[in-house]
C-alpha cells in the first residue's frame, strides 16, 4: 500500500473516531441523546452555519462519489455515502480518497 493511500486511511480513522468521540461526550454528559445532540447544532448561529457548511459539502461529495461511480463503474466507491451522512465528511472524503486510489483491476 502506498503512503498517499496509508494516509487517507488514517484520516479516515481519525474522521470516523474523534469526532465520535466528541458527540459521544455531548450525549452522555447533556443525557439528551441522539435528538439533543441534533438540536446543539442548531443552537445558534454560528453552529447552524457549521451545520450547513458541512451538510453543503457532504451532498456536493455525494454527487461527486456518484459521477465518479458512474463514469468509472466502480461500485465499491458508493459505500462512501452512507459513511459519509452516518458518521461525517471527515470520515466519507477520505475513505472515498482511499478506496478511489487503489489500484485498478483490468
Amino acid at each position: 500500500m502506498t503512503p498517499l493511500r496509508l494516509a487517507f486511511l488514517a484520516i479516515a480513522g481519525w474522521g470516523a473516531v474523534h469526532p465520535m468521540y466528541w458527540f459521544v461526550t455531548y450525549m452522555r454528559e447533556t443525557g439528551t441523546g441522539l435528538g439533543g445532540l441534533i438540536d446543539a447544532w442548531y443552537v445558534n448561529a454560528s453552529t447552524t452555519g457549521l451545520t450547513w457548511d458541512l451538510t453543503i459539502a457532504a451532498i456536493a461529495l455525494t454527487v461527486w462519489v456518484l459521477a465518479e461511480t458512474i463514469s468509472r463503474r466502480d461500485w465499491l466507491g458508493l459505500v462512501a455515502i452512507p459513511a459519509t451522512f452516518l458518521i461525517g465528511v471527515s470520515f466519507g472524503l477520505p475513505l472515498y480518497l482511499f478506496l478511489r486510489s487503489r489500484p485498478s483491476v483490468g
